[in-house]
C-alpha cells in the first residue's frame, strides 16, 4: 500500500535553525519516531532519519541520485555540478579514479610513520602546555598541516582553509543568515582555486593536487573538472576531521571509564573512532533527488523528489543501536554511516581515520586523564563541530 504526501507525517520545524543546530538530536528523535519517511514542510522535501532508510537511499545511487544537487539551494548545486560529490555514474567513476591510489590503504601506509610522528610531537607539546583549547590548539592544527601538505598547497591561502571550509558547508544549506554571511568567503575560496588552476605548478610536485592535473593530462578526467575536484579536497578533508578529533577529546574527557579502556588497549583505537563518529557524526546530512518514481518504506515518491538524508540521525537510531546515546568504545559501530555509504562513501575516509587514530594513539600513551572545562559549539548548516573546548591534560 502506497501513501501520498498528504498522508505522510508532516514536520514543520526548521532543521537549520540555531535551536536545532545547537542540539539536533532531540529533533532527530522526533523525526525517527514520526515514521520511516516524513514530509518536511519548510524544505518541501521528503526526509528519512532512520538507519534502514538512510542506508537504503545511499545504497541505491541509480534511484536516489546526486547529480541534481546534494545541497539545499540552487546556487550551491550549480557551483558543485559535476564535482565528485555531485555526480553520478559513469562520470563519478572517472572522478574517483583521478584520486588514484593516494587515498587507498596502500597510500596511507606510505605516510603512516610520518603522520604518527607528527601526532606524537603535537600531543607532546600539548602535554607540556597542560591547559589549552582542544579545538584551536590541537584538533585544528593536525588536519590543517597534514592535508595542506598532501594537497601540496603553496603558503598563499593555506591560512584560510578553516574559514573556507566552514563557509562551503554553510553555503550547502538553505539560504538562511549563515548562508548569506558565508557566501563572500565561499566566493573567495573559489577565486583561490581559480588562481591555482591558472598555474598548477603552484602545487607541489608529487602532491594530491598535482596528481589531479596529471590525471587530466593523461585523459582520465577532463581538464575543466580539476577545479571542482580541488574544491572537494579543500572543503571535505579538513572541517569534518577537525570535528571528529575535537569530539574525541570531549567524549573521552566526559567519559573517563572509556578513556581508561582505550589506554589499556590502544590497539582498539579504530573501533573507538567508529564509536566517536557514530555518536557525534560531523556531517549532519545531505540531499538526494529521485531519478524516477519509486517507493521507500511503503511511501510512493515521485520522480524529481527531494529526499533529505540525515546521517547523524541514522547513527543514533534506536532501531539499529541499543542505548544509542551512550558512548561505548566496546560497541561494534563499524556499520555507521558517518562517512556515507555506497557509491558516494567519503573518498578521504582513510586519511581521516589515519589522522584521528594517530592523535588518539599519541594521547593514549602520553595522557593519563583528560579534564574538560567549558565548551561551545560552532553552528554550521552541514557540519556539527565544537568552536572551543577547554582541556587540561594530566
Amino acid at each position: 500500500m502506497f501513501f501520498m504526501p498528504s498522508d505522510l507525517p508532516r514536520f514543520d520545524v526548521d532543521l537549520f535553525s540555531d535551536e536545532v543546530l545547537s542540539d539536533p538530536h532531540p529533533t532527530y528523535k522526533r523525526l525517527r519516531d514520526a515514521g520511516p519517511v516524513v514530509w518536511l514542510e519548510q524544505l518541501q522535501a521528503y526526509c528519512c532519519a532512520r538507519y534502514a532508510e538512510v542506508r537504503q537511499v545511499l545504497g541505491d545511487n541509480a534511484t536516489f541520485i546526486s547529480g541534481k544537487g546534494v545541497g539545499f539551494n540552487e546556487f550551491l548545486n550549480q557551483a558543485f555540478e559535476g564535482s565528485i560529490i555531485q555526480s553520478d555514474l559513469p562520470q563519478h567513476t572517472a572522478l574517483r579514479n583521478a584520486l588514484g591510489d593516494r587515498l587507498t590503504p596502500k597510500g596511507m601506509n606510505e605516510i603512516q610513520s610520518y603522520v604518527q610522528a607528527e601526532a606524537d610531537a603535537l600531543v607532546r607539546a600539548a602535554v607540556q602546555r597542560r591547559k589549552f583549547d582542544g579545538v584551536s590548539d590541537l584538533a585544528a592544527v593536525f588536519p590543517l598541516k597534514i592535508v595542506g601538505e598532501l594537497i601540496g598547497l603553496p603558503k598563499e591561502g593555506s591560512d584560510q582553509l578553516l574559514a573556507w571550509g566552514a563557509a562551503n558547508f554553510n553555503v550547502m544549506g538553505p539560504q538562511n543568515e549563515r548562508y548569506e554571511r558565508s557566501l563572500p568567503v565561499f566566493v573567495e575560496c573559489f577565486e583561490y582555486i581559480k588562481w591555482l588552476d591558472q598555474d598548477p605548478n603552484r602545487l607541489r610536485q608529487g602532491s594530491l593536487g598535482a596528481a589531479l592535473y596529471e590525471a587530466a593530462e593523461k585523459g582520465i578526467i577532463q581538464r575543466d573538472q580539476c577545479p571542482r575536484l580541488m574544491a572537494a579536497y579543500l572543503v571535505a578533508g579538513i572541517d569534518t576531521t577537525i570535528s571528529s578529533i575535537a569530539n574525541a577529546i570531549d567524549l573521552f574527557g566526559r567519559n573517563p571509564d572509556q578513556w581508561e579502556k582505550l589506554r589499556e588497549r590502544p590497539t582498539i583505537v579504530g573501533r573507538a573512532y567508529n564509536e566517536i563518529l557514530r555518536i557525534e557524526s560531523p556531517a549532519l546530512g545531505f540531499k538526494r533527488v529521485t531519478s524516477r518514481a519509486t517507493e521507500l518504506a511503503g511511501v510512493a515518491l515521485p520522480e524529481n523528489a527531494d529526499v533529505v538524508v540525515l546521517y547523524a540521525s541514522a547513527n543514533r537510531d534506536e532501531r539499529k543501536y541499543s542505548d544509542p546515546d551512550r558512548f561505548d568504545i566496546g560497541r561494534n559501530a563499524a556499520d555507521h554511516v558517518a562517512f556515507g555509504h555506497g557509491l558516494h562513501v567519503c573518498a578521504g575516509q582513510m586519511l581521516a581515520r589515519l589522522e584521528a587514530s594517530a592523535v588518539l594513539t599519541a594521547m593514549a600513551t602520553q595522557v593519563a586523564r583528560i579534564e574538560i572545562g567549558e565548551r561551545k559549539h560552532q553552528l554550521n548548516n552541514t557540519v556539527r563541530s565544537l568552536e572551543s573546548l577547554q582541556v587540561t591534560f594530566h
